[in-house]
């Protein structure tokens, strides 16, 4: 029998709800270069965008499908965590999401996500770098999201288990029905 929650897969066994684990530089918070006045690591940090549509698609997939298991998992030493945080603030992220606040994960490498990832048992991941990727190998469904002004390490073949997305109402779309197959 299936916990709480939790739908039997084909086999009977009790299939693990979605989990859905977002990258926040360059997926949530435009990367710019850092040359420029609004870059989150120049002298504004503040001012730095969010990607277009993020917290939109957030606040739907927060809801539906995945019922409040939204995570923020980012690589941070404690200054930018912190810059991190106080942009979050500025911006209304939690209200606007639905996301709170104790869903945000930093870790100080990018290999560090991995473990978190498998403690939450997230099932779904976007990241704006491969090499993050390559190590969620716990994470069925993963997402390479290129349209935050980063992913400058995409490969021109992309393995078979990354789906390449360019926006955000793209990438929820493709979540949405990857969790819709699952079920």
């Amino acid at each position: 029998m299936a916990a709480h929650g939790q739908r039997p897969d084909r086999t009977g066994a009790a299939a693990r709800p979605p989990v859905l684990g977002v990258d926040i530089g360059g997926v949530l918070i435009h990367r710019l270069s850092d040359d420029q006045d609004t870059s989150f690591f120049g002298d504004t940090p503040m001012r730095t965008p969010a990607v277009d549509g993020a917290f939109e698609a957030l606040a739907e997939l927060a809801q539906n499908p995945f019922q409040g298991r939204v995570h923020l998992i980012s690589k941070a030493r404690p200054a930018t965590a912190d810059r991190t945080r106080r942009w979050l603030a500025l911006h209304a992220f939690s209200g606007r999401t639905g996301i709170p606040g104790d869903h945000l994960h930093f870790v100080p490498e990018r290999a560090d996500k991995a473990p978190v990832c498998e403690r939450l048992g997230i099932t779904h991941f976007v990241d704006d770098r491969i090499d993050v990727l390559r190590h969620l190998g716990t994470v069925p469904h993963r997402y390479l999201f290129t349209g935050g002004g980063g992913a400058d390490d995409a490969p021109s073949e992309l393995p078979e288990w990354v789906q390449q997305v360019a926006a955000w109402p793209d990438l929820a779309e493709a979540v949405r029905r990857s969790v819709r197959t699952v079920g």
